[in-house]
């Protein structure tokens, strides 16, 4: 048997359906699959390329913002008003002439403070007296120099030529100490004894065992004052009984800084008292050593109504590093108006120095503009 064959009109509608359903199909499912995986990838590249370039023009935007030189910030400051204060005021003292110097303190003094910073009277040489042995010791050490402080340096063994300036010197009213014939004595020991009680006899007697006599001794004290440049010193004799032995203000402050760098003078002049053999108990003649800061040097008296110190000092003054001072004062009219008038110039030294507030927690000192308009204020911390 054979199928009955549709009608005409069936087959004529199943065709049209037909080319109906093709045209709901869209032109990407019309498309070869490989076509369309081209396309993709293609797509892929392309989107990938944009993101890369977007990217490195971000990455070299954020370089150049980064390095760009930008305008400083606008800073304004208001400095604070700082309480005034004297200056240091250093007291006359009634003398025939006076000089001080200080080290150490050249951010407020001034550079050249070290050099003469304070001066009074005549600038002309003055007897020095007993300030003499000062000078008598350094030109000793500089023959015979000692190691160290303690190195105590040569024997020496007095005899009785030596003995007998005990006598010559008690006669002429000078400081003398005992010296027993036979007596022997270390060097630095009878440097102490010549500067401590300021013993005349032993300034000639060491004087004369170290150079061989008081002649190649003055020749030796000459070379060193010219080698020194001390053109304003001169000196007759060890020991300062003469009033020939002179020297100005500006030298003896340069022989005090001399003193004061030798280590076994420096040691010496600041003991209070020492014992010796064949000595016996002796007693710092300088009566203001350990006071106000005062570290040494040497006293001179010649006669009644002319007395002299050479002093050296450390002052501690505020947070400053403590100021090295050396002075003198020449011809003083007792010895208690010496001592006064250099205390009187150490405590003007001293209360020159003020610790001045310059501001206050919280004080506005200044304003800071940033070029992108930002601001702040500059206060203290």
């Amino acid at each position: 048997m054979t199928a009955p064959n549709p009608p005409a009109d069936d087959l004529s509608d199943f065709a049209e359906l037909m080319s109906h359903e093709q045209e709901f199909l869209s032109p990407r499912d019309r498309i070869d699959p490989e076509v369309r995986r081209k396309r993709r990838r293609r797509g892929l590249i392309i989107t990938g390329a944009c993101i890369f370039v977007l990217l490195a023009a971000a990455g070299v935007y954020i370089g150049w913002a980064l390095t760009a030189p930008v305008d400083p910030p606008a800073v304004t400051t208001q400095t604070p008003q700082v309480p005034a204060v004297d200056a240091a005021s250093i007291a006359t003292p009634p003398a025939g002439a006076s000089a001080i110097s200080i080290a150490g303190a050249d951010a407020y003094l001034g550079e050249g403070a070290s050099g003469i910073w304070s001066s009074s009277g005549t600038g002309e040489p003055l007897p020095i007296a007993s300030i003499t042995k000062l000078i008598t010791a350094l030109v000793i050490l500089d023959a015979s120099p000692l190691a160290s402080v303690d190195d105590p340096g040569p024997t020496i063994t007095f005899g009785k030529a030596d003995h007998d300036l005990y006598d010559r010197y008690y006669v002429q009213g000078a400081t003398i100490a005992p010296m027993p014939t036979g007596t022997s004595m270390s060097l630095r020991d009878a440097l102490a004894a010549m500067l401590i009680p300021s013993a005349s006899n032993y300034a000639e007697a060491l004087s004369s065992h170290v150079f061989g006599s008081q002649s190649a001794f003055l020749g030796a004290t000459r070379d060193w004052l010219a080698a020194q440049g001390l053109t304003g010193t001169t000196i007759t004799e060890p020991t300062g009984i003469s009033p020939r032995n002179t020297s100005t203000p500006v030298d003896l402050v340069a022989i005090g800084k001399l003193a004061a760098a030798n280590p076994v003078i420096a040691q010496i002049v600041a003991t209070p008292s020492i014992t010796l053999p064949g000595a016996g108990l002796l007693y710092n003649t300088n009566g203001l050593l350990g006071t106000s800061g005062i570290t040494g040097l040497k006293t001179g008296t010649l006669g009644e109504g002319t007395y002299s110190l050479l002093y050296t000092a450390t002052l501690v003054v505020g947070t400053t590093d403590p100021l090295a001072v050396t002075g003198v004062i020449l011809g003083g009219s007792s010895r208690d108006s010496v001592n006064a008038g250099v205390l009187a110039a150490l405590d003007g030294v001293r209360s020159g120095f003020h610790e001045v507030p310059v501001a206050t927690p919280d004080q506005e000192v200044g304003t800071i503009s940033t070029p992108w308009g930002s601001s702040a204020r500059l206060v203290i911390g």
